[in-house]
């Protein structure tokens, strides 16, 4: 419990603005909650939350400590009230999550509350499955990013020791992620491999592709198949052998078949044609190809999760 006596500076001001301003990581929807259940007081007594506060008014607050904490990318989870998570696959160990396009990963420049890992963080909280308070330095952590326009699945390790195994099981190859995209154009041939050098322009943020070696440039490998096409457009699966930048939206439009809606390497007068406005690219299956020891996850060895809807492939390519 903590008290806080209100003096001239403060006084006038309602309860639950007072409280917002004071404690700026506490969710308005659990500020108001608290208010109801008289987890908030003044002079010893519940209150309403628009009352007055006046001079020498004593406020009781029964709050977790984490909550008068000032705000930092460590602690901003606490302002999700009510985690937005679309779930594949939950264990003791991990959370496979299907990230929505146009929600970000981690906190940049344009966000940072409002982020996937922030999702999760409130949601393992709120759980009571992890607390910041319990730990020395571990957090829930992502074992994989996917671009703020891209949807589909993003892995969250929720210790320690699942981490490190997913980072060496992505590093050794031993995940297998497929994705979905539409193009414009067909592929030629319907199916392929390609192959190249990609550089990443930080200050422009973008990549390009080069066929040899270049300096900056790492080696990039994608595997892409047709699965249907109709007019100008195609559905293409793609599996990447190495995890790039941008790597499928470059790769794709190298071959002269750009992703339907990519705004960096795609086509305007098509994405404006078809009233698109990030790309049509989804991470829609993941599969545990393990081919060695995978310690406390050998239980998913050969497991394959795909996402239950890719609304993109619902609207151009319905199924027959």
């Amino acid at each position: 419990m903590r008290e806080f006596t209100i003096g001239k500076n403060d006084a006038g001001q309602r309860l639950d603005r007072f409280v917002s301003k004071t404690l700026p990581l506490l969710p308005p929807a659990l500020l108001q909650k608290y208010i109801r259940l008289k987890r908030i007081k003044v002079n010893g007594k519940g209150s309403a939350r628009d009352v007055r506060l006046a001079v020498g008014d004593v406020l009781q607050l029964y709050i977790n400590d984490e909550f008068f904490e000032q705000p930092n990318d460590e602690n901003r989870f606490l302002s999700i009230f009510t985690p937005n998570l679309d779930i594949v696959y939950e264990d003791e160990n991990l959370l496979l999550v299907n990230k929505r396009p146009g929600l970000v990963v981690h906190a940049d420049e344009t966000e940072k509350v409002n982020t996937l890992i922030n999702h999760i963080q409130a949601y393992l909280y709120q759980k009571r499955e992890w607390n910041p308070r319990w730990e020395n330095a571990f957090a829930p952590a992502l074992c994989n990013r996917i671009d703020r326009n891209t949807g589909g699945i993003v892995i969250a390790a929720k210790n320690a020791e699942t981490l490190r195994i997913i980072n060496d099981k992505i590093r050794e190859h031993e995940l297998r992620k497929s994705y979905l995209c539409i193009t414009v154009g067909r592929p030629n041939p319907p199916q392929g491999r390609i192959e190249g050098f990609l550089r990443k322009d930080e200050a422009k943020k973008l990549v390009t592709f080069h066929h040899k070696p270049v300096t900056g440039g790492k080696t990039a490998v994608t595997l892409y198949k047709t699965l249907q096409t109709r007019g100008e457009l195609s559905l293409v699966e793609c599996e990447l052998l190495t995890g790039r930048t941008h790597q499928i939206r470059v790769s794709m439009a190298e071959i002269g078949c750009p992703l339907l809606g990519d705004g960096k390497y795609g086509l305007g007068n098509k994405n404006r044609a078809y009233h698109e406005e990030k790309q049509l690219l989804y991470s829609y299956k993941l599969s545990f190809a393990y081919t060695s020891d995978a310690g406390i996850l050998e239980y998913l060895r050969n497991k394959e999760f795909t996402v239950a809807d890719v609304p993109f492939r619902t609207q151009y390519f319905p199924a027959k």
